[in-house]
């Protein structure tokens, strides 16, 4: 690297060694942002790692272990000098009827999905604040925009999370922490190519009711984190932000 790492800025992607987390970490080390993806997968991690280079470190931790959270933000914190921006990308969903939604996945995916984004955020919060300055930016989905069936539980924690964001936003902001949402649409994903190619209906919806036509490439969700995260976007907070062409408008 040509500058110390502690002169640039600092970013933890959580989930960031696949998909639309994948994305936005390349386009962070594009954009010259020391990244520290997150994740379970040791393949893919390491898969990320070798793709992304220097730039880049991983951490092997689930976040469903929410006591260890904090010793391991304090961790990174201590060790890289700061955080600037914090991409809570990583999250799970299930597809089932509602009435076989059971308490127990109900649960997990609410733990996944929000509290564990609730507890890193606090924790990397308290490394920005004696900064004054930072960027946290929540990965939401269409399920918080509009009904969408069999997802009973995703949905209520994409939903909870946007109204986290506000919340965030309001009683952080003050203090130089800008918290925003991003709500991908539907993103060319190997996830979301096995879904919609094994269901033409859907497919034809998704496509009908997306105004630009055609889906979404996971480095556009990518370049509007960058946005969000730099001072381009330094008077926009609370702000839930889709990126779908035009799917959440459509008709």
């Amino acid at each position: 690297m040509k500058e110390p790492i502690k002169e640039r800025e600092i970013a933890i992607v959580t989930g960031g060694a696949s998909g639309i987390g994948l994305a936005i970490a390349q386009e962070f080390v594009r954009n010259n942002i020391y990244t520290v993806i997150i994740g379970r997968d040791k393949d893919k991690l390491q898969n990320a790692k070798d793709a992304l280079g220097e730039l880049c470190e991983t951490i092997s931790f689930d976040l469903g272990n929410l006591k260890q959270i904090p010793d391991t933000i304090k961790e990174i914190a201590t060790r890289l000098g700061k955080i600037d921006i914090l991409v809570n990308n990583a999250g799970i969903n299930m597809k089932k009827e509602f009435c076989d939604v059971t308490d127990e996945d109900f649960m997990s995916i609410i733990q996944t999905n929000l509290i564990s984004v609730f507890a890193i955020s606090r924790e990397v919060v308290k490394f920005m604040i004696p900064k004054g300055k930072g960027s946290i930016i929540n990965i939401s989905s269409m399920a918080s925009q509009y009904g969408i069936p069999k997802v009973i539980a995703y949905t209520a924690s994409k939903t909870a999370l946007d109204g986290m964001t506000r919340a965030m936003a309001v009683e952080l902001s003050p203090k130089g922490i800008r918290v925003n949402s991003i709500a991908p649409g539907f993103i060319a994903t190997d996830m979301s190519a096995k879904a919609l190619n094994n269901d033409p209906e859907r497919k034809q919806k998704v496509m009908s009711r997306t105004p630009m036509g055609y889906l979404g490439e996971p480095s556009d969700i990518g370049t509007a984190a960058v946005f969000l995260a730099s001072d381009a976007a330094k008077y926009i907070t609370g702000v839930i932000l889709p990126v779908d062409g035009g799917n959440s408008v459509g008709f």
